[in-house]
């Protein structure tokens, strides 16, 4: 699994925008709605790009060959219809259910679940859950574990798998003791008749950063 988005382009995008309408909507039929969707998709395109390019380098780094089974974006605006009613479908951290199956990740210390929606998708605003989520903020995880857990040990997962990651501030920002139980977010999309199982998928390594 690759996870990157457009890598700051799109809050940008966003930012540029407020600077000059501040909260304003835009009306999509208008050449500054156009343009600004625009932009957006350009952003999305450029993070499937970077989620390509991180997957093609790991695979040359392997010797190995792959071929990309999913792609899903969990931060965008998409023209939709919800209960026969054309919109635009806004997802903030947010995976689409109307593309097939999806992969729910846990942590890097947790299993991760590739599903299928099903059942009324309208009902959900055609969107799952993206992933467990954040018990704590990057700020709270470093302050709450450093100094209790030593970095060294960040390196190894209880599923006994290897985190590479040289930067000591993300090794601990990106702890799992950070993100939620996973299991229950899957269990409550399970019991909401929402997502039907297909796969759970176990980390092996984690590759976050090297020092340049």
């Amino acid at each position: 699994m690759v996870h990157s988005g457009s890598r700051g382009l799109g809050e940008a995008i966003l930012r540029a925008h407020t600077h000059v309408r501040g909260a304003e909507g835009l009306r999509p039929a208008d050449d500054d709605g156009r343009a600004y969707l625009e932009r957006h998709d350009h952003a999305v395109a450029w993070a499937v790009s970077n989620r390509r390019l991180i997957a093609a380098r790991f695979l040359a780094a392997l010797g190995g060959e792959g071929e990309r089974v999913l792609d899903v974006c969990h931060n965008s605006v998409t023209r939709s219809t919800i209960e026969a009613l054309p919109c635009f479908l806004h997802r903030k951290g947010a995976a689409p259910s109307d593309v097939g199956p999806i992969v729910i990740p846990g942590s890097r210390g947790s299993m991760s679940h590739l599903v299928a929606p099903i059942g009324d998708l309208d009902a959900s605003a055609r969107s799952l859950a993206h992933g467990a989520g954040r018990r704590w903020t990057r700020g709270g995880a470093r302050d709450r574990l450093r100094g209790r857990v030593r970095a060294e040990a960040l390196r190894r997962t209880e599923l006994g798998g290897r985190v590479i990651c040289e930067d000591k501030d993300l090794l601990f920002e990106e702890a799992p003791q950070a993100y939620k139980d996973i299991d229950s977010v899957i269990d409550a999309l399970l019991a909401a008749g929402l997502v039907a199982k297909i796969a759970t998928l176990r980390p092996l390594i984690t590759y976050k950063t090297r020092r340049s």
